[in-house]
């Protein structure tokens, strides 16, 4: 079955969609031995052999959904032009080439997803879906009224207004406070920045539930495979 270049690398976990376009007119695809860099090409994943930096890009056979623990250092990239630890360096053992849906920083820890699947990653971030995603969020000091009800009501950010969050102390005490923060967006660092706003530090960032996920009792670094029904049911949630 034909289909656009760019989705075929997306399936095959090379690249999103947007990265594949780069990749592509780069001319760094080529279709049965010819460089392509024509956005829209089409070619058969089943019957054309496609190469990527001259490696050939193999249809997805078994579809994999991860949920992994990830600890503190370690960047949610394929690769890191500094050699940092990567994300997928916890997964080795699990026979398939799979990428983060998303990203968490590289100081956040927490609940983060890897697929093999492109077009369930794909379809997972995109807007409509809104899935909540809970931080639990240690910052100096205590957290006065005001400063909990701006984040609930929404932050002003150099990028605009978020949207409201719901937010609530788990504990507080003299030096350190909990907060735990969900919201439905995915700006860049933007719970961090949105701390920042109103004036609290962040000492620790952690995301703990993705849609009807929970990290639950996981360790850094552990990780599980999701059931298709887990899987299947991230794309039902929306608010």
């Amino acid at each position: 079955m034909l289909e656009r270049l760019q989705k075929i690398l997306s399936q095959a976990g090379i690249a999103s969609r947007r990265e594949a376009e780069t990749i592509i007119t780069a001319g760094r695809v080529a279709v049965n031995g010819t460089v392509v860099t024509e956005l829209g090409t089409k070619a058969d994943p089943d019957t054309d052999r496609i190469t990527c930096d001259g490696k050939p890009i193999k249809p997805v056979s078994r579809k994999v959904y991860i949920l992994l623990y990830k600890p503190a250092g370690y960047m949610t990239t394929l690769k890191d032009p500094e050699g940092r630890p990567l994300v997928t360096d916890l997964l080795k053992k699990v026979g398939a080439r799979v990428f983060p849906v998303g990203r968490l920083d590289y100081n956040t820890e927490g609940l983060l997803l890897l697929t093999n699947d492109g077009a369930w990653a794909n379809n997972l971030a995109h807007p409509r879906h809104e899935v909540d995603k809970e931080y639990m969020v240690k910052v100096q000091g205590a957290v006065s009224d005001e400063q909990l009800k701006r984040l609930v009501s929404g932050v002003e950010l150099e990028d605009g207004l978020t949207a409201p969050a719901a937010a609530r102390v788990v504990h507080e005490g003299d030096k350190t406070s909990w907060i735990s923060i969900t919201i439905h967006e995915g700006r860049f660092r933007q719970v961090r920045r949105m701390c920042s706003a109103v004036g609290l530090s962040v000492v620790r960032l952690k995301r703990v539930g993705y849609g009807p996920l929970e990290l639950g009792t996981m360790k850094p670094g552990e990780y599980r495979l999701l059931t298709p029904r887990e899987a299947e049911k991230l794309l039902a949630t929306k608010k």
